[in-house]
């Protein structure tokens, strides 16, 4: 993982759909005073009432050090380079980007909302499924709701009742960040060591995807091609049940994706093979191989039912999918 890219995401003072609002008080502030420490200490004691402690009030001035909004020169605080950015225009999707940049984790938890709501406890499982290094315990909610907080004070998640769930501008950043992103750096723990997890070549043609959209896609699959039993993530890639080039509104839906192994993908795309409505193996008649490994994996387990989550994929999508194969 980049160093620059921070497991923690600190909440602000002044309540859960407040943090954009105490973040902005607080770079205008600085902006306007160029504060020493005790300065920026009292602010805070003075700005929110029951804030007294100087630790409390410090691990929320060091976050925001460390995602680069404020920084020290000669002992006083000033703008660093993401605060004088995000103060440009004071733009949402500005401060997204670069609270995307800087926190592990967002833009998985934004992908998995698009597939519908989550309660807290939902998202502290995904979460930690799809980045096991943030390394909190299993059960604790503060930190996924710090998350959820972050991005609903920005506008692009809401609550409903005890979910959580994108709002319409969530849903628009998500249709267009899987490909956006896919220069990201940022490679998942259970990736192999100095393999670009956001880049894989099919036989088809070779494609870049959001990492955190990659491992979101493994993580919901278990990271285990279900056809061919293959759990090596660096073997693994992401299959688009609707074709990424055919269906662009599509690309970022975790209900038309697989993770199937290289071989298998490349299979799929040529349309050797594909699953019906039952989550059954269907193999293209024409399929004739020497190989004994596709031979077993594909070919001899046509009708069987492969191992799939139950709702993981759109079945209007398989069909649609099949609809368009002379020989199904």
């Amino acid at each position: 993982m980049s160093p620059d890219r921070l497991r923690s995401i600190v909440p602000m003072f002044g309540g859960g759909t407040r943090y954009v609002e105490t973040l902005d008080a607080v770079l205008e502030f600085v902006i306007d005073h160029q504060p020493a420490t005790d300065e920026l200490v009292g602010w805070h004691r003075g700005s929110f009432e029951r804030v007294s402690s100087r630790e409390s009030i410090m691990r929320r001035v060091a976050y925001l050090q460390q995602a680069g909004f404020v920084r020290q020169e000669n002992d006083y605080w000033v703008l660093g380079d993401a605060g004088r950015e995000y103060v440009q225009q004071y733009d949402m999707g500005a401060l997204l980007r670069i609270m995307c940049e800087r926190n592990v984790g967002l833009r998985s938890l934004m992908y998995a909302l698009a597939a519908g709501p989550m309660t807290i406890g939902e998202i502290s499982d995904q979460q930690l499924d799809t980045h096991p290094e943030l390394g909190w315990s299993r059960g604790e909610t503060d930190m996924a709701k710090q998350r959820a907080n972050w991005l609903r004070s920005m506008g692009f998640v809401e609550k409903r009742g005890d979910e959580y769930a994108l709002t319409d501008d969530g849903l628009q950043f998500v249709e267009s960040a899987v490909e956006e992103w896919a220069d990201s750096d940022w490679a998942p723990s259970v990736s192999d060591p100095g393999m670009r997890a956001g880049t894989y070549d099919a036989t088809v043609h070779a494609r870049s995807v959001d990492p955190e959209f990659r491992a979101t896609v493994l993580s919901r699959h278990d990271r285990t091609c279900p056809i061919s039993g293959v759990d090596h993530p660096g073997l693994l890639d992401v299959a688009h049940v609707l074709s990424w080039s055919d269906y662009p509104g599509h690309r970022a839906d975790l209900s038309n994706v697989l993770a199937l192994s290289k071989t298998h993908h490349a299979a799929f795309d040529r349309e050797l093979f594909t699953i019906d409505q039952d989550y059954r193996l269907r193999v293209n008649p024409n399929f004739e191989t020497q190989s004994d490994v596709l031979q077993q994996r594909i070919i001899d387990r046509a009708g069987e039912r492969i191992s799939v989550l139950d709702e993981s994929l759109k079945l209007q999508y398989v069909a649609q999918h099949n609809a368009a194969l002379e020989w199904v």
